[in-house]
């Protein structure tokens, strides 16, 4: 295989993969091949992959190709590589969940959605990198090396799902699966320039990694938690949702097929006529002033170019930053994280530490639920005017490795996580929230578009995002990086 038809290959989206391959125009191996090489070359510059499975991607490849040639049915992603969350169980694949308490588990069974795609016959090219069990929204752990931005190495790539982002943007992997529970699918979609979706509370089902009791300690944020794709067009997150979402018994909160609702025809159509609110600040957050200029010139092309009725307005409620916190740790196992915090001691994460450490009174976590309660009766009075409602999805543009965020924001002390004001509520409110790219700031560092949609309606979101992208696209934008190793 040429270097050429290499990296044609790993520049394809899942789409044309998929249809390329199910016509026998090329094989699945041939992808795997393309995309194993073009990891072997990035890893040592990204670590995107705590733990990368050559040897099994090339396995079910083959078995993809062998199927293919005797004229057997397969699956819609038969052949098409993907990265896997380290949070996200895979049987027979180690899930180090960041954490040196999970450095060698190995689960004996997958998660929902792992066993989905690998009946749909898509490729598992490894675990991807997170911090430890997924409580930060950057990507360094004491278990691996760090994830970097493709777009710039000396930055973060963003979390928790970080190294899933770092792979995409880079194009090992047409998409990958993160998870959601304060923003981590959206926040590295935002930093590393792809479409992110989390889809409505209940889309996607959740089990075991939430909810199963044989692994304690590990985190199970059941009512904030949503898993979701990470791609570089808007049709390949569809795509995987039209496998992966869907009701399921093992997850309580999963819910029905909605008659008549297909992800893939979601993308088609207009949104001329769609009121749409925005809010540069929800007014409360602090901004970076390159993220206001950039997302507000990508909310002019909804007026301009779309056809929407946009207005400037807020949902109107109190800035929830302390509740968020109580909600984790109340639906967090604090005794069995407690335990091993004071077995780990510092081979723990000190944030994490910080936050195990924190002795919650009874009235901090009722608070917290009742603020919940506010931000929905606000949200939802609210969208009651609106069929999209916009916002930046992250405060700053990428920032440096090795913090949890900046410190400063337009010339404001904030607290380390106050960067992550525009994603939270949304995993309050459980609504259908995407992260578009809104735009590159003048040294190349991308920023992202967070496009909500109302209760249960993800196929505004989509048809929404579809279109914007067809209007101002960046699938033919990739990381200088890739240029500057010859595989652009």
């Amino acid at each position: 295989m040429t270097n050429e038809f290499s990296n044609e290959l790993c520049s394809m989206d899942a789409v044309a993969l998929a249809a390329l391959i199910r016509s026998r125009e090329v094989s699945a191996l041939e992808v795997t091949d393309a995309v194993l090489s073009r990891m072997q070359m990035l890893e040592p510059e990204l670590h995107a992959f705590c733990t990368p499975t050559p040897d099994l991607a090339r396995a079910a490849a083959k078995q993809v190709d062998k199927h293919l040639g005797s004229g057997e049915v397969v699956g819609p992603l038969a052949g098409v590589p993907w990265g896997c969350k380290d949070l996200i169980c895979t049987a027979g694949v180690k899930t180090a969940s960041g954490s040196v308490a999970y450095a060698d588990f190995v689960p004996d069974e997958d998660d929902v959605v792992v066993e989905r795609m690998r009946d749909a016959g898509a490729i598992l090219l490894g675990k991807t990198n997170v911090p430890e069990f997924g409580y930060s929204g950057v990507g360094h752990n004491n278990v691996f090396e760090t994830t970097r931005n493709p777009w710039n190495t000396n930055l973060t790539s963003g979390g928790s799902s970080a190294g899933s982002g770092a792979a995409v943007a880079s194009g090992m992997g047409p998409f990958a699966i993160g998870s959601d529970g304060g923003g981590s699918v959206r926040i590295p979609s935002s930093i590393c320039g792809l479409y992110g979706m989390k889809a409505s509370m209940g889309r996607v089902p959740l089990y075991p990694g939430v909810k199963d009791e044989r692994l304690p300690g590990v985190s199970s944020w059941e009512a904030l938690e949503h898993i979701g794709p990470m791609s570089r067009t808007v049709a390949d997150s569809a795509l995987m949702l039209s496998v992966i979402a869907g009701p399921d018994s093992r997850d309580n909160r999963s819910i029905p097929h909605e008659r008549g609702f297909d992800w893939m025809a979601s993308l088609r159509g207009d949104i001329k006529g769609l009121r749409v609110a925005y809010s540069p600040d929800l007014g409360y957050a602090r901004v970076d002033p390159r993220v206001r200029d950039i997302v507000a010139r990508a909310v002019r092309v909804f007026e301009r170019d779309l056809g929407c009725i946009v207005e400037e307005a807020n949902p109107g409620w109190e800035n929830p930053y302390d509740a968020f916190w109580a909600l984790l740790a109340g639906d967090s196992d604090l005794k069995g994280m407690r335990a091993m915090e004071a077995k780990l001691g510092d081979r723990m994460t000190p944030h994490l530490r910080e936050f195990l450490r924190t002795e919650w009174t009874a009235e901090q976590l009722t608070d917290a639920v009742m603020t919940r309660k506010a931000v929905n009766n606000k949200m939802w009075r609210f969208m009651r005017k609106y069929d999209l409602f916009l916002t930046p999805t992250l405060a700053v543009p990428p920032f440096e490795v090795g913090i949890q965020g900046p410190s400063n924001i337009d010339g404001f002390d904030v607290e380390p996580f106050e960067w992550l004001h525009f994603t939270y509520p949304l995993n309050f409110t459980g609504q259908p929230a995407a992260s578009i790219p809104a735009g590159w700031t003048d040294d190349g560092l991308p920023v992202g578009l967070q496009i909500i949609g109302r209760h249960l309606d993800d196929a505004t979101v989509l048809r929404a995002s579809a279109c914007f992208e067809a209007a101002q696209p960046w699938k033919h934008r990739w990381p200088p990086l890739l240029a500057a190793m010859g595989i652009a």
